[in-house]
């Protein structure tokens, strides 16, 4: 990384260096080949972040007109308080890029959007072999200590 990364919302113009990054990040969960994301899904997401009606935001690290990373976060409401929870939901930087404060900058940005915005709180989820991620969350989160379910369809 040569110069300091800012963190900004992502534009339209953005989708070429964009792709890439959540192509990265969905083949990091498997998600890659036979297994990738249909492109109806990643178009949908793409639009989302433009949508004034949907609560899907997305936030890009760039240096010297380089992505170097992206977040996506979305709000929801919650049965336990007034306020709207931060749900941040994608989290992924290049490879050259980690280890140089740009996942910790790209978490901030939301941190700084979600008090601007009023949230009471931000959340992610990351799967339990992430160790190196993990070291950063340690960090700037805390772990909850709460098991998630699922069940797909």
């Amino acid at each position: 990384m040569q110069g300091q990364s800012i963190v900004r919302p992502v534009t339209r113009q953005d989708y070429e260096q964009w792709l890439p990054l959540w192509d990265g990040y969905n083949a990091f969960y498997g998600r890659s080949g036979e297994t990738a994301l249909p492109g109806d899904i990643t178009a949908m997401t793409w639009s989302r972040f433009f949508d004034a009606y949907e609560p899907m935001h997305a936030l890009v690290a760039e240096s010297e007109g380089k992505l170097l990373g992206l977040v996506h976060y979305l709000y929801h409401r919650t049965t336990t308080a007034i306020s709207p929870n931060c749900y941040l939901q994608d989290l992924f930087t290049t490879e050259a890029s980690r280890g140089k404060g740009v996942g910790r900058a790209l978490i901030e940005g939301v941190y700084e959007r979600a008090q601007a915005a009023a949230s009471g709180r931000v959340y992610w989820l990351t799967h339990e072999t992430n160790h190196t991620a993990m070291k950063l969350y340690d960090k700037i989160g805390e772990l909850s200590g709460f098991v998630v379910y699922r069940k797909m369809f």
